[in-house]
């Protein structure tokens, strides 16, 4: 056999030899069933939860609903029985079980009507709120991030830091009533400009009703993005201190490009994983509300209406929102989860 007929012999071989398959694309489908199925998992849970947890609140809340007046005991035990409550705990626990899987989260206490409709009624406000609160603090916190982590340890990076800190530190409560108190009642010659609570005045309409929910909208909108910021400031900051000490960057630079492109075309994009994640957490939250934010500025939201509940006990309409609540959270992080090997394959592996 001659020398040159090695080679083709050779190739032929690597050619024709049986090698491992390789099955593209199998493992983002295994990961997308893997962060399905635990998402179902947990909302069963919640849905299990929801029902035990606010049983354990004292009280009786046929009694609270009366408002004290003197009711026979005849008066109660129909309402009781109106409302389920006469039922063993294992039947009221099946029957709500098995109407929630279906949607239907049962009549509410105090307003008489199914809670899915009070819910429905109330989102929009919430979404209002908090959907524009996300917006603003969201886009703040990762340009001020990117921008203390970028120019770290100079001035301009210690004041961001440090503010971001405070803030995130004080209660939302307790912002918000200072701000009641400063700009809506006013201190000393500094008017007030603001109201105090609610979503409207009353009585405006077209352009100008727009105008009036605006002006309400100020002041918890501020307190939302004050408190909230911080977190998506430090996140990104955090992140993106990481990246910077990666060599792709330095060959980046060594190539000539100034330092805002490597920024935002190399840096920026491969940090962005951790703060994705709290996008999508606050993005669920989004749907929560923010229950004291909303209960301190009167604000017809979700989180109002979990607080009114919450007083007496209402059951049916603590438990739906209290689903609705998790729920958000729980799709919203298994969104993110889903999102991930799109800006990184390498998680799905």
């Amino acid at each position: 056999m001659t020398a040159d007929a090695t080679p083709a012999l050779v190739e032929d071989k690597q050619q024709t030899a049986p090698g491992p398959r390789v099955r593209k694309g199998s493992a983002y489908p295994r990961y997308l069933a893997g962060k399905v199925a635990g998402a179902a998992v947990s909302l069963l849970a919640v849905l299990v939860t929801s029902f035990f947890l606010f049983r354990l609140i004292p009280g009786d809340p046929v009694k609270t609903m009366t408002g004290g007046r003197q009711v026979s005991a005849e008066q109660l035990a129909a309402y009781h029985e109106e409302f389920g409550l006469d039922l063993p705990l294992w039947r009221q626990f099946t029957d709500y079980c098995g109407k929630a899987l279906t949607g239907d989260f049962g009549t509410s206490y105090q307003f008489r009507s199914p809670v899915v409709d009070k819910i429905t009624e109330a989102l929009p406000n919430t979404l209002l709120l908090t959907g524009t609160a996300f917006v603003l603090y969201t886009a703040l916190g990762i340009l001020l991030g990117t921008r203390s982590a970028w120019r770290h340890g100079r001035l301009g990076d210690r004041v961001n830091t440090g503010l971001a800190l405070t803030l995130y530190s004080i209660p939302s409560f307790w912002l918000g009533l200072l701000l009641i108190i400063v700009l809506s009642v006013g201190i000393g010659p500094l008017p007030g400009m603001f109201p105090t609570g609610g979503m409207e005045s009353g009585g405006e309409e077209g352009f100008a009703y727009l105008l009036d929910v605006a002006h309400h909208l100020v002041l918890p909108v501020v307190t939302l993005v004050a408190v909230e910021y911080g977190q998506t400031l430090l996140v990104t900051r955090s992140a993106l201190l990481d990246e910077m000490g990666s060599d792709y960057l330095t060959t980046a630079r060594a190539k000539g490009l100034r330092d805002d492109l490597v920024r935002r075309r190399h840096a920026v994009p491969n940090a962005l994983l951790p703060t994705v994640t709290l996008i999508f957490i606050n993005l669920g939250r989004t749907v929560a509300g923010v229950i004291l934010v909303e209960t301190v500025f009167s604000w017809p939201g979700l989180g109002g209406l979990f607080y009114q509940a919450l007083s007496v006990p209402d059951l049916p309409l603590v438990q739906g929102l209290f689903f609705v609540f998790a729920a958000a959270v729980i799709l919203m992080n298994t969104l993110a989860d889903l999102v991930y090997p799109l800006l990184d394959p390498r998680v799905a592996r």
